[in-house]
C-alpha cells in the first residue's frame, strides 16, 4: 500500500516549521516521487556549454534519475534529449562525452536521429508500411527535455513540459553565476581540470543541507583541517604561507566568524552563506589578475566583482556553487540512500593559470575521493544514513534561529549560523512535490 503516492497532505505533512520528518531521507517510495515530481518540475543543471564546444560533440549525464544527453545541434544551439532509443529502450549516445556528426546512431538496431532528437532512418523501413507507425511514439523520435535555458552558458532544462519559468524558479539568485563569469576579464568560464566523481551511501538532501551549515565545520573537521593548521602554526616565523593551508585554515574558524559572515535565502530553495565575509577571503592576491580585471572592467566594477566573495551558493534542488574559488558539486540522486557527487572546476578565460592551479588545488582538498576534508563529511552523512532508520525519534530538528512568520518571506539575510536555507529548501521541496495535486 502506498503510503504517500496520490497523497499530498501527508507529504506536506513531513515539512514543519522547525522540524521535517526522517522519511524524507529513508523512505524508497518518497525517492521515487521525488524523482518524477520534484526533478522533472524544477530547473536542473546539465551542464555547461563549453562541454559541447562544436556541432556534434554530446555529454550524458542524469536528470534525477533519468539518463539524458546534451548535444550541440547543427544549428549551434545546445539541447537536451532522453539517452533512450524509442524502438527498444537502449541507450543511444554512450560514454561520458564523444563527438556524434551529424546524427546519433543506436548500437543495437541502427535506428538514427537528429542531434535535436527526431528520427532520421531506420533499417527495413518498408517493413513498417501500413502499421501505423507514423503515430506510433518511435515515429517521434528520442524524446527532449520539455524546456532548455542557457544562462551564461550554464545550460538547465526542466523535464516537464509546462511549469515555472528559468526566470521565475532562479530570480535573484543568478547574481552568484553573474559573479562567477565576470571574474574572468573576458566574462566566460570553460570547465578544465577534470571531474572528480564520489559515491555517497546517504541520501542526496543530506549533501544539500550540508552546504549552508556553519555549525559543524570547526566540529566535523577538526581532525582534518584543524591538523594542518596546528602543524602550520609550529613552523619557523616569517615561513611563505601554502595555498593548500591558506584553503584549508578557515574550516576551523570559530562560531563567532560564521555568525557575521551571514547567509541569504532566496524563494523556490535557494540560497547561500557568506554575506559579509566568507572562507574564500583572505586568499594571497595573484599577480597580474587585478590589472587584468581593471583594464576590463574599470577599478570600481573590479572591485564590486572580485569583493563579493560568497561561500556556497545552494541552487535547489541539487547543485552548489562556488563563486570565488570556480567550483560547481552536482549531488546526483542514485537512490534513497545512494547519491554521486560530481565536483568540477572551471578556468577564468584571460585569466593568469595561478587561479585556476588554487581552484584544482582546492578540488582535490576538499572534494575529492582522495581528499582530507572531504571524507569528515561522508562519515557523518553514512552514519546519519543508518541511524535514521532507528526508532524512538522520527523528526529532525532545524529550527536554529527560527523567526514566526520567515516563510512568508522569500528573501532575506539572516544571522550566519541559522538554519534559515534549509528550512528554505524544505518548503520548496514540500511545494514542488505537492504542485498540481489537489490539497
Amino acid at each position: 500500500m502506498n503510503k504517500y503516492r496520490d497523497n499530498p497532505e501527508a507529504i506536506q505533512a513531513l515539512v514543519r516549521p522547525g522540524e521535517v520528518h526522517k522519511d524524507l531521507y529513508i523512505d524508497p517510495e518518497l525517492f521515487d516521487l521525488e524523482m518524477e515530481q520534484l526533478f522533472a518540475n524544477t530547473w536542473v543543471y546539465v551542464g555547461h556549454a563549453s562541454q559541447v564546444p562544436q556541432p556534434g560533440d554530446y555529454f550524458t549525464t542524469t536528470v534525477g534519475t533519468e539518463p539524458v544527453v546534451m548535444v550541440r545541434h547543427t544549428d549551434r544551439s545546445v539541447r537536451v534529449l532522453v539517452n533512450r532509443c524509442p524502438h527498444k529502450g537502449v541507450q543511444v549516445a554512450g560514454g561520458t562525452c564523444g563527438n556524434t556528426g551529424k546524427f546519433f546512431r543506436c548500437p543495437y538496431h541502427a535506428w538514427t536521429f537528429k542531434t535535436d532528437g527526431s528520427l532520421l532512418s531506420l533499417p527495413l523501413r518498408k517493413g513498417y508500411e501500413n502499421t501505423g507507425f507514423e503515430d506510433c511514439e518511435a515515429s517521434k523520435g528520442m524524446a527532449a527535455a520539455g524546456a532548455v535555458h542557457v544562462y551564461r552558458d550554464f545550460v538547465f532544462c526542466r523535464l516537464a513540459p509546462q511549469g515555472i519559468s528559468f526566470e521565475d524558479f532562479f530570480g535573484a539568485s543568478l547574481s552568484t553565476i553573474d559573479n562567477m563569469v565576470d571574474r574572468s576579464p573576458e566574462g566566460r568560464l570553460e570547465v578544465a581540470g577534470g571531474v572528480l566523481r564520489y559515491m555517497h551511501p546517504c541520501n542526496w538532501k543530506m549533501l544539500v543541507d550540508n552546504q549552508t551549515d556553519t555549525c559543524h565545520p570547526m566540529v566535523a573537521h577538526e581532525s582534518s583541517a584543524g591538523t594542518a593548521v596546528a602543524v602550520w602554526n609550529r613552523a619557523p616565523e616569517g615561513t611563505p604561507k601554502p595555498m593548500a593551508v591558506e584553503q584549508f585554515a578557515p574550516f576551523m574558524s570559530p562560531y563567532e566568524f560564521f555568525e557575521k559572515m551571514g547567509i541569504r535565502v532566496w524563494d523556490n530553495g535557494h540560497g547561500h552563506t557568506g554575506v559579509a565575509d566568507s572562507i574564500h577571503a583572505a586568499y594571497s592576491p595573484v599577480p597580474g589578475y587585478w590589472e587584468q580585471m581593471v583594464a576590463a572592467y574599470g577599478e570600481e566594477r573590479a572591485r564590486a566583482i572580485l569583493g563579493d566573495v560568497r561561500h556556497n551558493t545552494v541552487y535547489f534542488p541539487n547543485i552548489m556553487v562556488k563563486g570565488p574559488i570556480q567550483t560547481l558539486r552536482v549531488f546526483k540522486p542514485v537512490a534513497v540512500d545512494r547519491t554521486l557527487v560530481e565536483s568540477w572546476t572551471f578556468r577564468l578565460v584571460g585569466a593568469p593559470d595561478l587561479l585556476l592551479e588554487r581552484t584544482c588545488m582546492y578540488n582535490r582538498l576538499i572534494n575529492a575521493p582522495t581528499s582530507v576534508v572531504g571524507h569528515d563529511d561522508l562519515e557523518m552523512y553514512e552514519r546519519a544514513q543508518q541511524a535514521l532508520k532507528a526508532r524512538g525519534r522520527d523528526w529532525m530538528n532545524v529550527a536554529r534561529l527560527l523567526e514566526p512568520g520567515e516563510a512568508d518571506t522569500p528573501e532575506a539575510v539572516v544571522n550566519g549560523t541559522s538554519e534559515r536555507q534549509m528550512r528554505n529548501q524544505f518548503q520548496a521541496w514540500a511545494r514542488f512535490m505537492t504542485a498540481g495535486a489537489s490539497v
